[in-house]
């Protein structure tokens, strides 16, 4: 209980505390459970129509249907995809973030224009890029006709999931750019000072100095990445709508339950729910790892 105030002022603290309670039960906590609930049952979604409890079944068809073996490159695309961008995109951010941390001229402007991807939006970014790689005469069509050759780009089951992992990385590296420069502006310039009577310079200055105190931001930015690329289906939807083999785990979530005139959300339910021991157990092995490595560091 507040112990300062009289009558209802002592319990207003505490009154103020349910509100924002009560909108992630609202918001977050039940459709989590209405997700876990329906992933057993054969419900539409459609008003009006009824549904049942059916067990399993939709788990089991998720590994036992005909497309199963589709599901199945879905979830290697998902680790493909997660990989990529994790690896990527942190050594890009790290290595722009140590840059412009120096005192260069316009520094501002630099951070400025790295971080401008992330705030344009998902549907912007992909009508950028998808100008940028039109086969119809777009930049990168009019550089390969330089070399004699051509592409689809996003039309082509070569490359298509390559070039979604591209605009991944690109709306989302001055994210992890930002956590990185500011763990490298939290380090004390005592430390490089003391490394430098040592003789700790550049390569060597970076292994035994920047790394170690920039392990948290590196533990937070692999963590965000790990979670955010499997998570991802939005821009798969904006590029490509899930064609040329670029349908991942989340996107196929998004599939069943909005793409098609037959909406399933018990089916998109169950991939959901599979997709959610994805997530949390590549996450829980990656920030038990991380810590580790903090400590040791």
């Amino acid at each position: 209980m507040y112990p300062f105030g009289k009558g209802l002022s002592r319990h207003m603290p505490f009154l103020l505390l349910m509100i924002p309670v009560a909108l992630y039960v609202l918001l977050a906590v039940g459709p989590s459970l209405v997700t876990i609930v329906f992933s057993f049952t054969n419900a539409t979604g459609i008003p009006g129509t009824s549904w049942q409890f059916i067990g399993l079944d939709n788990y089991k068809t998720f590994f036992t249907a005909s497309n199963a073996g589709d599901q199945v490159r879905a979830i290697g695309r998902s680790l493909y995809f997660a990989f990529a961008v994790v690896l990527i995109q942190n050594a890009v951010a790290l290595l722009i973030a140590i840059i412009v941390n120096k005192r260069l001229r316009g520094d501002v402007f630099y951070r400025a224009t790295y971080f401008l991807p992330v705030v344009l939006g998902v549907t912007v970014s992909g009508l950028i890029w998808q100008m940028m790689f039109n086969p119809m005469g777009g930049p990168a069509q009019k550089l390969l006709n330089v070399f004699g050759t051509q592409s689809n780009f996003f039309g082509s089951y070569d490359i298509a999931f390559e070039l979604i992992i591209f605009v991944q990385i690109w709306m989302y590296m001055g994210y992890s750019m930002t956590i990185f420069l500011a763990g490298l502006q939290a380090i004390p310039k005592d430390l490089y000072e003391a490394g430098y009577m040592d003789g700790a310079r550049g390569w060597s200055s970076f292994r035994h100095i920047t790394f170690p105190m920039i392990a948290p931001a590196m533990t937070v930015n692999i963590l965000l990445s790990i979670i955010g690329a499997l998570q991802t289906f939005d821009i798969i939807y904006v590029l490509t709508g899930g064609n040329f083999e670029t349908s991942t785990l989340a996107y196929n979530v998004f599939a069943a339950a909005f793409a098609t005139t037959t909406s399933d959300f018990g089916r998109a339910s169950a991939i959901a729910m599979i997709q959610f021991v994805f997530v949390f157990a590549f996450a829980i092995v990656a920030m038990l790892y991380f810590r580790k490595r903090e400590v040791e560091l």
